[in-house]
């Protein structure tokens, strides 16, 4: 992964740390519209005007609701809706959750929030 160098230098810099995404969701409609339950072990929408490679590992802070802890979790880029997509939907990329604790407790936790409407056939930001 490369990013600009600071204070204006030039040429790309490696970063030895995944990238590091800030969620906040404060609405359950919007939870249900950015979780993605269909991936192994659950995985975030996440809207952001970046460029991601598929298979690029992320960072993320998700504050969910009115839960003053944040939750840190990893992931694996495994969706991309670039922008100008067809049908007006919202760029930004889609993260599958690590396999680990971690990863588990953020479905667990969303999926708790969610309950009964994971059911739901209602529209989501990717499916």
């Amino acid at each position: 992964m490369a990013t600009d160098r600071p204070n204006g230098g030039s040429g790309p810099v490696t970063v030895s740390r995944p990238g590091v995404l800030s969620l906040n969701i404060r609405e359950k409609a919007a939870l249900y519209a950015a979780y993605m339950p269909f991936l192994k072990g659950g995985g975030i929408f996440i809207p952001t005007s970046r460029v991601y490679q598929l298979g690029e590992e992320v960072f993320m802070l998700l504050s969910l609701m009115d839960d003053p802890q944040r939750i840190a979790v990893q992931g694996k880029v495994v969706w991309v809706t670039p922008e100008g997509v067809q049908g007006n939907r919202t760029q930004g990329i889609g993260v599958q959750f690590t396999a680990d604790d971690t990863g588990a407790s953020a479905r667990a936790t969303i999926e708790k929030i969610l309950a009964e409407s994971l059911a739901s056939n209602r529209p989501t930001h990717t499916m």
